[in-house]
Protein backbone atom coordinates (compact mmCIF):
# COMPACT_ATOMS: atom_id res chain seq x y z
CA UNK A 1 0.00 0.00 0.00
CA UNK A 2 1.11 3.41 -0.78
CA UNK A 3 1.30 6.00 1.51
CA UNK A 4 -0.01 9.69 -0.15
CA UNK A 5 1.94 12.37 0.53
CA UNK A 6 0.78 16.46 0.74
CA UNK A 7 1.98 18.29 -2.31
CA UNK A 8 4.36 21.28 -2.39
CA UNK A 9 2.18 24.48 -2.48
CA UNK A 10 4.07 27.35 -5.27
CA UNK A 11 3.10 30.31 -6.37
CA UNK A 12 4.88 32.53 -8.99
CA UNK A 13 4.91 36.32 -8.33
CA UNK A 14 6.46 40.09 -8.50
CA UNK A 15 7.15 41.58 -5.10
CA UNK A 16 9.13 44.88 -5.47
CA UNK A 17 12.34 45.79 -3.78
CA UNK A 18 12.19 49.16 -2.32
CA UNK A 19 14.63 51.34 -2.77
CA UNK A 20 16.23 54.17 0.07
CA UNK A 21 15.00 56.85 -2.14
CA UNK A 22 11.72 54.95 -2.18
CA UNK A 23 11.42 54.00 -5.84
CA UNK A 24 10.96 50.31 -6.60
CA UNK A 25 12.34 47.63 -8.28
CA UNK A 26 10.28 44.51 -9.57
CA UNK A 27 12.01 41.34 -8.11
CA UNK A 28 10.21 37.59 -9.71
CA UNK A 29 10.28 35.59 -6.49
CA UNK A 30 8.57 31.72 -5.41
CA UNK A 31 6.86 31.59 -2.81
CA UNK A 32 7.14 27.66 -1.24
CA UNK A 33 5.40 25.47 1.66
CA UNK A 34 7.06 21.86 1.51
CA UNK A 35 4.54 20.32 4.17
CA UNK A 36 8.05 18.20 4.77
CA UNK A 37 9.30 21.18 6.31
CA UNK A 38 5.10 22.05 7.95
CA UNK A 39 6.78 25.11 9.96
CA UNK A 40 8.49 27.12 7.74
CA UNK A 41 7.67 28.93 4.30
CA UNK A 42 10.28 30.04 1.32
CA UNK A 43 10.85 31.80 -0.49
CA UNK A 44 12.93 32.32 -3.23
CA UNK A 45 14.50 35.32 -5.25
CA UNK A 46 14.90 34.71 -9.22
CA UNK A 47 18.12 35.84 -10.75
CA UNK A 48 17.63 38.08 -13.59
CA UNK A 49 20.53 37.32 -15.74
CA UNK A 50 20.76 33.94 -17.20
CA UNK A 51 23.68 32.93 -14.81
CA UNK A 52 22.93 34.36 -11.63
CA UNK A 53 21.86 32.26 -8.73
CA UNK A 54 18.65 32.59 -7.14
CA UNK A 55 18.36 33.22 -3.16
CA UNK A 56 16.24 31.03 -0.60
CA UNK A 57 15.51 32.57 2.34
CA UNK A 58 12.94 30.33 4.88
CA UNK A 59 11.37 31.81 7.78
CA UNK A 60 8.06 30.45 10.27
CA UNK A 61 4.47 29.83 7.85
CA UNK A 62 3.58 31.57 11.67
CA UNK A 63 5.37 34.67 11.78
CA UNK A 64 3.99 35.47 7.81
CA UNK A 65 0.62 34.77 8.82
CA UNK A 66 0.94 37.92 12.08
CA UNK A 67 2.25 40.04 9.88
CA UNK A 68 -0.69 40.14 7.80
CA UNK A 69 -1.92 42.28 10.01
CA UNK A 70 0.37 43.07 12.51
CA UNK A 71 4.08 43.74 12.91
CA UNK A 72 6.04 40.49 13.56
CA UNK A 73 9.46 39.24 14.06
CA UNK A 74 12.36 40.46 14.98
CA UNK A 75 16.46 39.97 13.84
CA UNK A 76 16.80 38.77 10.66
CA UNK A 77 13.08 38.79 8.91
CA UNK A 78 10.41 41.20 9.94
CA UNK A 79 7.20 41.40 8.43
CA UNK A 80 4.14 44.06 8.82
CA UNK A 81 1.00 45.33 7.23
CA UNK A 82 1.70 48.09 4.76
CA UNK A 83 -1.32 50.02 3.04
CA UNK A 84 -0.04 52.34 -0.21
CA UNK A 85 -2.10 54.45 -2.34
CA UNK A 86 -1.87 50.94 -4.91
CA UNK A 87 -3.45 49.34 -2.39
CA UNK A 88 -2.91 47.00 1.09
CA UNK A 89 0.47 44.91 0.53
CA UNK A 90 3.12 43.43 3.45
CA UNK A 91 6.39 44.21 3.75
CA UNK A 92 8.94 41.64 4.16
CA UNK A 93 12.19 42.97 5.67
CA UNK A 94 15.29 40.74 5.14
CA UNK A 95 18.57 41.34 7.18
CA UNK A 96 22.40 39.41 6.86
CA UNK A 97 25.69 40.20 7.30
CA UNK A 98 25.40 41.13 3.38
CA UNK A 99 23.10 44.11 3.86
CA UNK A 100 19.75 44.23 4.14
CA UNK A 101 16.49 44.78 1.81
CA UNK A 102 12.63 45.59 2.31
CA UNK A 103 9.94 43.94 -0.52
CA UNK A 104 6.72 45.13 -0.66
CA UNK A 105 4.13 41.61 -1.46
CA UNK A 106 0.44 42.01 -2.55
CA UNK A 107 -1.33 41.47 0.37
CA UNK A 108 -3.45 39.29 -1.56
CA UNK A 109 -0.97 37.30 -3.49
CA UNK A 110 -0.01 36.17 0.43
CA UNK A 111 -3.37 35.40 1.43
CA UNK A 112 -4.17 33.05 -1.14
CA UNK A 113 -0.45 31.36 -1.23
CA UNK A 114 -0.92 31.06 3.12
CA UNK A 115 -4.62 29.23 2.53
CA UNK A 116 -3.73 26.95 0.34
CA UNK A 117 -0.99 25.85 2.45
CA UNK A 118 -3.41 25.42 5.34
CA UNK A 119 -5.39 22.60 3.03
CA UNK A 120 -2.17 20.87 3.03
CA UNK A 121 -0.87 21.20 6.66
CA UNK A 122 -4.08 22.77 8.52
CA UNK A 123 -3.10 25.65 11.15
CA UNK A 124 -2.01 23.64 14.56
CA UNK A 125 -1.31 20.43 13.00
CA UNK A 126 2.06 21.42 11.58
CA UNK A 127 3.65 18.55 14.52
CA UNK A 128 1.46 15.37 12.73
CA UNK A 129 3.42 15.98 9.30
CA UNK A 130 6.89 16.72 10.83
CA UNK A 131 9.35 13.75 10.22
CA UNK A 132 11.44 14.09 13.46
CA UNK A 133 13.62 11.18 12.45
CA UNK A 134 14.52 12.56 9.26
CA UNK A 135 14.96 16.17 10.73
CA UNK A 136 17.44 15.04 13.21
CA UNK A 137 19.65 12.98 10.48
CA UNK A 138 19.88 15.99 8.27
CA UNK A 139 20.71 18.31 11.04
CA UNK A 140 23.48 15.72 11.85
CA UNK A 141 24.45 15.00 8.78
CA UNK A 142 25.23 18.37 8.03
CA UNK A 143 27.96 18.68 10.65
Amino acid sequence: MSVIRPTTVEVETSLRLVAPDATALPVRASLRYDPADPYAVHVLFHAESAGGEAVSWSFARELLVTGLDEPAGIGDVRVWPWATPRGDFVALALSSPDGNALFEVPRSVLVRFLRRTYVVVPRGREAEHLDVDTAVNRLLAGR
